[in-house]
């Protein structure tokens, strides 16, 4: 009977130590890959951090690269240009063949052809915009009309200068005048006016137009009264780049408005112009004496960069304004 009581105490003790031993097994295994998965997850994180820091860095890089060439660019351009600038430069016609003189109608046809394009194609483009997002319903047409706009954006504007040659000039009669070179430049403007703006639509919350609409406004209040005011800073961001690329713009005018030569300022909107970026190219290449006009040459475009970034300035601070007065 003893032996029998043994041999049972001697089972269970054996039976006890295989289950501490069997317990205390995936606990050192847990234990030595602690350390293992630890060195994992530091090496993937140095990794991302490396792979982030290189990304960032060329980004860096890049931005640094456009800051260097655009600095480049205006100190050529100023450096060469400046001892044209004085109050005869930018208050006289130009005369002797356009060797001296100044460039006052250039000036002022270029304002008159820039603001005369936003205005036509800001409320065309933003009536656009509130179609192809409030209203039209979704599908191919929908689809085509967007892709349709994209690729006119990056039409040359050379294009659109014969464009509004055969439409504007000669089939509507308009003649070559400030009314068709507005119209042509609004033309040209229009996809990027309506691309920005309808962005703009697209990033109003859908809560506002609810809210309106559950307070018993119609869409078009809810519209007119909600979305475009919430919307407006980032429709003026579309104005901007408008703007600047109407002002600068050479061969939509070359064929619609603008003139080699005309000593008197615009009287009407049917009437010829001197427009800058035109006389910058006549001056570089069509002048009777093109080295001694170098130096206007350089000097009138300083008065387009300038005048392009004061009309941007311009709207960059009413944005600003509409934006603290949302806040």
């Amino acid at each position: 009977m003893e032996i029998a009581v043994s041999e049972n105490m001697k089972d269970f003790q054996r039976e006890t130590t295989q289950g501490n031993d069997a317990s205390t097994a995936p606990a050192g295994k847990s234990g030595r890959s602690a350390p293992v998965l630890s060195r994992v997850r530091r090496a993937r994180e140095s990794r991302r951090k490396f792979v982030q820091g290189f990304v960032f860095n060329l980004l860096r890089m890049a931005a640094l690269i456009n800051g260097i060439a655009l600095v480049i660019i205006l100190y050529f351009i100023f450096s060469r240009g400046y001892s044209a600038i004085n109050w005869t430069f930018l208050s006289q016609p130009p005369t002797d063949s356009m060797t001296k003189g100044g460039i006052l109608p250039c000036i002022v046809g270029t304002l008159s052809l820039g603001l005369g394009a936003i205005l036509v194609a800001l409320p065309v483009g933003v009536a656009s915009a509130v179609y192809l997002n409030e209203y039209a319903r979704p599908g191919k047409v929908l689809h085509m009309l967007r892709l349709g706009i994209n690729n006119l954006a990056g039409v040359p504007s050379v294009v659109f200068g014969l464009f509004g040659l055969a439409f504007f000039v000669v089939y509507l009669k308009i003649g070559v005048s400030i009314l068709a070179g507005c119209l042509t430049l609004a033309v040209l403007t229009l996809p990027v006016i309506i691309g920005s703006a309808e962005e703009a639509l697209r990033a109003v919350p859908d809560t506002y137009r609810e809210a309106s609409l559950g307070l018993g406004a119609t869409k078009w209040q809810t519209i007119y009264r909600v979305v475009l005011p919430a919307a407006l800073p980032g429709i003026l961001t579309g104005s901007i780049l408008g703007i600047s690329r109407a002002a600068g713009e050479t061969a939509p005018i070359m064929f619609t408005a603008a003139v080699f030569f005309t000593p008197s300022m615009p009287s009407s909107i049917f009437d010829e112009v001197m427009a800058l970026p035109y006389h910058i190219y006549v001056l570089a290449t069509a002048g009777t004496e093109i080295e001694k006009t170098r130096h206007l040459q350089y000097g009138t475009a300083i008065v387009l960069i300038v005048l392009v970034m004061g009309l941007n300035l311009a709207a960059i601070l009413y944005r600003a304004h509409l934006r603290r007065k949302r806040i």
